[in-house]
């Protein structure tokens, strides 16, 4: 691995390794830390602003009255060649932003300056198949480390104050398929990440690691019929077949190849004490070559963070055959129902519906439509299983070269893809990323081969309207209601910040940091960023002022696999710069 060196004066490099090492207590993230930074606001040291993932902030200075006089305070260029999409959300600790760019790398960056502290480069090899962009979605911080995944399949330790590698650990095999792009997590003191690779048929696992040597805790397969483990005195001891045995939801061997792959990470939820992670889309997409619901693909699953057992699973898409993933975010809410507080969990999915579950159970509690077209299933059920069209499944190829093509609603790129929702506890509302798409889609013969695309499918994707393809909605996950809606030419491929100042912040392919009224879906502010905004705004304090950070840099899936849709975007700039901004305190005085 390449470490590009320090970027700081000697002295002060000498310096903050000295306080470091004599005063570890108050630089250190914390366990405690990381379960309260959902009530912080001077540090973010969490993918999604708090282990449940609700990306709301509770700070207020910033409000509707007064975000016209937002204003960038620091642009950083994440460099060179290397501009492609740019997915990550920073962490802040102690003045210093943590963020990745696209081919694996790591920067650390003065908060207050945008000036570069350091920067890590992987050293990645020729052979590395990452399906959608070089992205990588940002670090863990734990102790004085920074931990982040990389596309060929490792976990990388950094010190925070050097950036030098602590440790390093190799995940999976690249050459096989694997990759990480997920943001890791810390989780009573474990390390917790997800694999991506389910194009090439490898087996998806949930994994626990001990973040200050990276050895291995736990693995939790998620496809049914392999064994989980946990590790004792350096040994592996079964934990347990994933479904209980193979073969009962998947055709002869193709359970060894399944896919599954849980990519975008998980979330934690500390009433239940559960670690709630989506997976991916079984292989092959055809789904002709393998009847049955194919567990645990295409679902969201409970596990136990000490052993990483399955506490209960929910599938949105049995037997998938349009690559549905299961992966998007499950966040952990709470509601009143007669009285009563209930725990839930909401997800919009892949395939259309919004899911409303209990998150002590699983238990399916309403499903709807967030879509404006879904073409696939008729509707849910009662336990929120699809009743399907069958009209609209892609054909088997049989002898020809390809079977039926149909023309479904939503693409396989989905209502909703990876980019992560924002929930506000103001007004109980989800302010949901969308896209209204539909794809042609038909099967294909194919067999596994280690390394290669494991597909069995061919589609184009074209947009269902003339004038939008995204559509950023506000939803009452208590109703279905969709109470407001913001179009956007475009896809919206980044992700969504709720604040207590009655704001939404997200970003859109055109380049706009843009921020809308919560209630009324008003946009009140926007800014030019240069590139497509597709990775997620976060906000802190910092010295009685109130900054908001999102990085720019266009890329991502669509550009690679957006067939028709394609055609709106292909002038895009891409690029590679972190943006923050500032509220003068003046203006809060002024306003408040």
């Amino acid at each position: 691995m390449k470490h590009t060196g320090l970027r700081k004066p000697f002295a002060l490099t000498a310096l903050c390794a000295a306080m470091a090492v004599s005063s570890v207590s108050a630089w250190a993230v914390t366990d405690q830390e990381i379960l309260d930074d959902a009530k912080s606001t001077d540090q973010i040291v969490t993918n999604g602003l708090g282990l449940q993932g609700q990306r709301y902030s509770t700070l207020d200075a910033l409000n509707t009255e007064n975000v016209s006089q937002l204003r960038p305070v620091w642009g950083f260029s994440l460099g060179g060649e290397k501009q492609r999409g740019q997915e990550a959300q920073p962490l802040i600790k102690d003045g210093v932003m943590y963020v990745t760019g696209s081919y694996s790398r790591v920067f650390a960056i003065d908060a207050r300056t945008g000036k570069e502290l350091w920067q890590y480069d992987a050293r990645l090899p020729d052979g590395i198949m990452p399906c959608c962009d070089v992205i990588n979605r940002g670090v863990a911080l734990y102790d004085d480390l920074v931990i982040f995944g990389t596309l060929d399949a490792k976990l990388v330790a950094l010190n925070k104050d050097t950036g030098k590698v602590v440790w390093k650990k190799t995940v999976a095999d690249y050459k096989a398929g694997y990759s990480i792009s997920a943001a890791p997590m810390v989780v009573k003191g474990k390390l917790i990440t997800g694999l991506a690779g389910g194009e090439f048929g490898v087996v998806g696992m949930i994994q626990a690691f001990d973040p200050k040597n990276g050895e291995l805790l736990w693995s939790r397969p998620t496809v049914e019929g392999h064994m989980g483990y946990v590790m004792k005195d350096g040994k592996k001891v079964d934990n347990g077949i994933s479904g209980g045995e193979a073969g009962k939801t998947w055709p002869g061997d193709l359970w060894k190849t399944g896919g599954a792959a849980p990519w975008l990470g998980g979330y934690y939820d500390a009433d239940t004490d559960s670690l709630l992670f989506g997976t991916g889309n079984p292989s092959p997409w055809n789904s002709h070559l393998r009847p049955g619901d194919n567990l645990y693909s295409s679902s969201r699953l409970a596990l136990d963070p000490d052993d990483g057992s399955i506490k209960w699973h929910f599938q949105s898409t049995p037997h998938d055959g349009w690559d549905y993933d299961g992966v998007n975010e499950l966040i952990s809410f709470d509601y009143q129902d007669g009285g009563k507080t209930i725990k839930a969990a909401g997800t919009a999915d892949r395939n259309g519906f919004f899911y409303v579950l209990d998150r002590t159970n699983g238990k399916f509690i309403r499903g709807f439509p967030f879509v404006d077209k879904i073409t696939w299933a008729k509707g849910l059920d009662k336990d929120g299983r699809p009743i399907y069209d069958d009209a609209n499944r892609p054909g088997a190829p049989g002898d020809a070269d390809k079977g039926k093509s149909v023309t479904v609603a939503p693409s396989f790129l989905g209502g909703k893809n990876w980019m992560p929702m924002a929930y506000s506890q103001d007004t109980g509302l989800f302010y949901v990323p969308s896209n209204e798409w539909a794809m042609d889609i038909w099967n294909e013969s194919v067999a596994y081969k280690k390394g290669a695309a494991y597909l069995g499918a061919g589609f184009t994707i074209h947009p269902l309207n003339e004038e939008y393809i995204g559509v950023l909605r506000a939803i009452d996950p208590k109703t279905g209601k969709e109470v407001w809606r913001y179009k956007n030419y475009a896809p919206l491929w980044g992700g969504v910040l709720a604040t207590k100042g009655n704001l939404v912040f997200t970003g859109n392919p055109e380049g706009f940091l843009m921020a809308f009224n919560a209630k009324t879906g008003e946009k009140v502010y926007e800014f030019n960023t240069g590139s497509g905004v597709i990775g997620s705004p976060v906000t802190w304090e910092m010295d009685g002022e109130q900054y908001v950070s999102v990085l720019s840099g266009w890329g991502g899936a669509v550009p690679l696999w957006g067939g028709e849709v394609a055609k709106r975007i292909k002038d895009f700039n891409q690029g590679g710069m972190v943006w923050t901004f500032k509220l003068p305190k003046e203006q809060v005085v002024a306003k408040r």
